[in-house]
């Protein structure tokens, strides 16, 4: 019987490896192709593939059978459940301050900005206009210059009008359209989910392709339930940790 064939995966030895690889063979499973064998190689074939130990293969299918992705059955294989559908991301919920607090202390540098057509992704978030202004920014470590992550925002062009792209190299948007530009900000929604780089991610995070990444969206509202802003961060998973403090009271 033939088997399914996973990507390749280049590691990063300063993160867990069984990580790693659970989330290249799980890329590899939900970007399959309908036509593609059901059926992963056994332990030891996945091992040699991604060359790692046969310990360190178990943890990581034993990752994606919690999951529902995939099933184990002795004497016949590991299988891919056909109609397994990728988990919901986590959703963190934080007050301004955090997310302001979280975006700041990097040096910034800013790639591009202009007006561009809605994104189709981001749609449902911009139903009554058809055009943003989007800013695209490198982030870096003020004292290694390591670059940590690259952020896309996607900003409603009468909140853009009211301050200066120069202004997002000493502050965060976040920052921006509170202080700026005086937006009622209501709430913001943050979805945090493991990825795989990209080339351009892979390009300005000085990473390998296909390393894990923090895959960060925040939607900024205002009182009366409007989008303000949509911002799409891609965090190097080695460079980068995302605290939340819950408070009990």
């Amino acid at each position: 019987m033939t088997s399914f064939a996973p990507d390749s995966i280049v590691l990063n030895r300063k993160l867990p490896l069984w990580y790693q690889v659970s989330q290249s063979l799980r890329a590899s499973i939900l970007g399959r192709s309908p036509q593609d064998p059901l059926r992963l190689p056994t332990e030891e074939q996945l091992a040699g593939h991604y060359g790692v130990s046969v310990l360190t293969m178990r943890q990581a299918l034993k990752e994606l059978e919690d999951e529902g992705l995939i099933t184990r059955h002795r004497r016949r294989g590991t299988f891919i459940e056909p109609d397994a559908l990728r988990g919901a991301p986590v959703r963190l919920l934080g007050s301004v301050d955090a997310i302001v607090a979280q975006q700041s202390g990097m040096v910034t540098e800013l790639l591009d900005h202009g007006g561009a057509p809605v994104p189709p992704e981001l749609a449902e978030y911009f139903p009554e206009t058809g055009e943003v202004a989007t800013y695209h920014r490198l982030r870096s470590d003020e004292k290694t210059g390591e670059p940590t992550n690259h952020a896309r925002n996607y900003v409603r062009p009468e909140l853009a009008a009211c301050f200066d792209p120069a202004d997002l190299l000493r502050r965060p948007m976040t920052k921006v359209l509170r202080d700026i530009v005086r937006a009622d900000i209501s709430r913001i929604t943050d979805t945090v989910e493991a990825r795989l780089a990209d080339p351009e991610t892979a390009r300005l995070l000085q990473v390998p392709l296909l390393s894990p990444i923090l895959h960060y969206t925040g939607v900024t509202y205002d009182g009366d339930g409007r989008v303000l802003d949509v911002a799409v961060i891609h965090y190097r998973g080695d460079r980068f940790s995302f605290t939340v403090t819950l408070d009990a009271t």
